[in-house]
């Protein structure tokens, strides 16, 4: 099981979508599943910059497990506009223990690759990643 997981490559897409997210501004989140058959991390779906922060969580399967990054725009108290690019690991209880432990196990090397992740956050239920936690991180 370990020489499995932690084989898990990442496809080139993974690192070029998540570098215009975070140059360009491209995209408000990125998708990212685990395609265990070619033992490697690929795009699983892109969201415009207009996209909203419940389109994103709709996004995520309520039953498989995911990472997600989201570009999180907010106002500070001192009514400055900042922004964070947050890295979700998303494995819900109702997920398959073989997948909880695959993406459990990839992710820190997953996450090395994309360069520029600055709030990180695990949630096993739509409540533990709320606008309320990623505000409250965030800032």
């Amino acid at each position: 099981m370990a020489n499995a997981a932690s084989g898990m490559a990442v496809h080139d897409d993974c690192k070029l979508k998540f570098l215009e997210l975070k140059a360009k501004r491209t995209y408000r989140f990125i998708v990212f599943k685990i395609e265990e058959k070619q033992k490697q991390v690929v795009v699983e779906k892109l969201g415009e910059p207009a996209d909203s922060y419940e389109a994103f969580t709709a996004s995520l399967p309520a039953d498989e497990c995911r990472y997600a990054v989201y570009d999180f725009d907010f106002v500070t108290d001192e009514n400055c506009q900042k922004s964070r690019i947050i890295f979700i690991a998303w494995s819900p209880d109702t997920s398959k223990v073989r997948s909880k432990m695959i993406y459990a196990s990839s992710k820190d090397r997953f996450k090395r690759e994309l360069d520029g992740i600055q709030v990180e956050l695990q949630a096993t239920d739509p409540t533990e990643m709320g606008l309320d936690v990623i505000r409250s991180r965030a800032t």
